[in-house]
């Protein structure tokens, strides 16, 4: 399994059989602009919430590649409107799917469409593909929820915000491993602006004094799981 990242929240998940996109919020953002919205061709899109940051390419790419969109009820629903395909969960139900299994797990935001338009409650999602578990938290405040998800899965990669303000930033950030149990993290949800900009060395620093490998790419760059 290969993660490229995309920039800002957006992930593009690729396995030997499906590409799984991730909140794609890439033509809006200057710092993705070597990426091709054309050039993604996702089976599956994820979305944690509605946030126009993490959903402003959905529309263009699904109806693209007929993909299955798979969010939350109401964030389906939405785009079911629009003629798109898709598959309602919520939290702590999981699903089968051909690409492996999903888990939607709660997350601490808020959640609306930028026409106003209610988003639900947000999440994150716990994928099995692969043999390999990964922990995708989306924004996020830290929660004691989850310690909840290392009782469940032992994790292979999360993939935690840390760009504080909108979302928990480092520190807390390091407390969410420890809740989760894995010291491997994908740093995501920070520079892309002036908000949410971090010192890359001392975020990295903090992270290695807690024993922590912390992974931060450019948008572009990928990482094996």
């Amino acid at each position: 399994m290969e993660i490229q990242f995309l920039g800002h929240a957006a992930l593009y998940i690729k396995t030997l059989t499906h590409n799984i996109l991730v909140d794609p919020f890439i033509s809006g953002n200057p710092k993705a602009n070597s990426i091709n919205i054309k050039d993604l061709k996702p089976d599956v899109i994820l979305l944690t919430h509605a946030h126009q940051d993490h959903t402003l390419d959905v529309e263009k790419i699904a109806k693209a590649n007929d993909s299955l969109i798979v969010s939350n009820f109401e964030i389906v629903s939405y785009f079911q409107s629009k003629g798109l395909n898709g598959h309602p969960m919520n939290h702590g139900g999981k699903w089968n799917f051909d690409f492996g299994q999903l888990k939607y797990v709660n997350a601490i935001h808020t959640s609306s469409f930028p026409d106003g338009s209610y988003g639900g409650h947000p999440g994150g999602f716990v994928l099995l593909a692969e043999n390999k578990i990964i922990y995708i938290a989306g924004d996020t405040a830290l929660t004691y929820d989850m310690k909840l998800i290392a009782r469940e899965f032992k994790l292979d990669l999360a993939i935690l915000p840390i760009g504080d303000n909108f979302t928990m930033g480092v520190d807390d950030a390091i407390v969410a491993s420890d809740f989760v149990e894995c010291n491997r993290i994908l740093g995501y949800h920070f520079d892309t602006f002036g908000f949410i900009e971090i010192n890359h060395k001392e975020t990295q620093e903090k992270f290695s004094s807690k024993g922590k490998d912390l992974i931060l790419l450019e948008p572009g760059m990928s990482i094996a799981v």
